[in-house]
């Protein structure tokens, strides 16, 4: 089992910075790919990030491209998300998530990913 607990969430103003955190504890950290997925009311969940075990690879969703990095630091057992020129449109619940790196290097499909953590709400007002 994995553990996944999301921190860094909170209310911006749209244009403004937030740094997401997710501690990952029982396993071994570098043996997972990590993701970031986001919701919102009433929306399916998406995928917003994700970041091989190394962390030499990573892959965004085009909604977010140029504005979000994703980063880890396997000393730490973290992965990282940091929002830069947020919109009202990136207001949802942010969820990190884990697959074992035996299965792919990095996916942006849900369905793939063995554990979740329980998110984290970020709100942009306009």
């Amino acid at each position: 089992q994995v553990q996944l607990v999301e921190s860094g969430g909170g209310l911006v103003q749209a244009g403004g910075s937030l740094r997401l955190s997710c501690a990952a504890s029982g396993r071994t950290f570098s043996n997972y790919a990590m993701g970031w997925f986001r919701q919102a009311p009433g929306k399916e969940r998406e995928f917003v990030a994700a970041i091989s075990w190394s962390g030499g690879n990573t892959y965004y969703a085009d909604s977010v491209k140029g504005r979000f990095t994703i980063s880890r630091d396997n000393a730490k057992n973290t992965v990282y998300l940091q929002m830069n020129s947020l919109k009202p449109e990136d207001t949802a619940v942010y969820y990190c998530a884990a697959v074992l790196r035996t299965k792919v290097v990095l996916t942006t499909q849900k369905s793939q990913y063995d554990y979740w953590g329980q998110g984290t709400q970020v709100t942009v007002s306009s």
